[in-house]
């Protein structure tokens, strides 16, 4: 039986082809089965992606400046003084810091170990897989500023419902020694750790912070470069080869049911929000709801493999439920509103 896992384990480790490797086994399938269209395929994929080069290119750099003038250091400062406030700006501040979803291990795993609120930290786990800089360059510079801004408010308000239902149950069965006996706090992102202490705002007087800006903007160029191209590429063919009819028929209209398909298709179906934004595009114009969008991008943000795995790796079983409860409410509720006022 070792044998066998260790062999599966090497198997694994060799067979990783990742977001390039599957790129190139579209475009290979593409030109195998359906030659005439892979000229054009690729052409879609390059448009969009040169569309939305400007909002990649302001994301890195905004993303290495926090990165390399030490702002995230100010993030601690939400998980001090009284509790309410703390959920308050630890929800502001999950909706606007650059923390993808595996950096929080560390930094939620050394909050809790000192005895944070398990209400501000969970406001800022739901709020912070949402919303970023970089995800917010993407989402207007494709979905549109109103949208952007939309999800930008469900993020905090998210945060803030999930938090202050913690705080006023916690004292109940299922809040109750959250933390798991020894909980995981490695991370799985190559960035390194954030600067401590007052941030530096003029962070190139310092060689250490230019190497960091400088390996922060290059990495995060890399992976939205990669996933948008994957994603615009999946685009290009959901298009091409999806009746409109069926998204419609499923998806579409101003009735409750599309909110709620899209909360429950929308949790277990992408890995990366920053690519879920073109593939929602690309719903909407086969005749997705609004209501159904929001509910999709809220309810995968959250629930997505990253984000799950940042808490699943800290607390108990019974507190990862209810993250998942509360994410699926926060979801279905942000449809609901956005599809009244869109």
């Amino acid at each position: 039986m070792a044998d066998t896992t260790q062999t599966l384990a090497r198997f694994q480790q060799r067979w990783n082809p990742g977001a390039w490797g599957i790129i190139l086994g579209i475009l290979a399938i593409v030109a195998l089965l359906a030659p005439d269209t892979l000229w054009e395929t690729i052409a879609f994929t390059a448009t969009a992606l040169g569309h939305t080069a400007p909002f990649i290119a302001f994301a890195v750099l905004a993303v290495a400046y926090l990165k390399a003038s030490g702002a995230e250091s100010l993030l601690a400062k939400a998980f001090e003084g009284n509790p309410a406030r703390m959920i308050v700006m630890a929800a502001l501040l999950g909706g606007l810091s650059p923390f993808c979803s595996c950096e929080v291990i560390p930094f939620i795993a050394a909050l809790l170990a000192v005895g944070a609120p398990l209400g501000a930290v969970m406001a800022f786990w739901l709020a912070s897989p949402l919303m970023d800089p970089a995800m917010f360059a993407i989402t207007s510079g494709t979905l549109g500023y109103d949208f952007a801004i939309a999800k930008t408010l469900a993020a905090v308000s998210i945060g803030m419902m999930g938090g202050f239902a913690v705080m006023l149950t916690a004292n109940t069965p299922v809040f109750v020694n959250p933390l798991r006996e020894a909980p995981a706090v490695g991370s799985c992102c190559s960035a390194k750790k954030p600067f401590s202490g007052a941030p530096v705002w003029k962070f190139w007087q310092v060689a250490e912070r230019r190497q960091t800006f400088g390996k922060t903007a290059f990495d995060n160029a890399l992976f939205l470069t990669k996933w948008l191209t994957l994603a615009y590429l999946i685009e290009a063919l959901m298009l091409r080869y999806i009746p409109a009819e069926m998204i419609a028929g499923v998806l579409g209209g101003d009735g409750i049911v599309p909110i709620l398909l899209g909360a429950i298709v929308g949790a277990p179906a992408y890995l990366n929000g920053y690519a879920a934004v073109p593939l929602v595009d690309a719903l909407l114009q086969q005749g997705m709801s609004q209501g159904a969008a929001m509910s999709f991008v809220i309810a995968g943000g959250v629930s997505c493999i990253p984000a799950a795995i940042a808490v699943w790796a800290l607390v108990k079983p019974r507190v990862f439920a209810a993250y998942l409860g509360f994410a699926l409410a926060g979801a279905i509720a942000a449809g609901l509103i956005w599809q009244t006022v869109a």
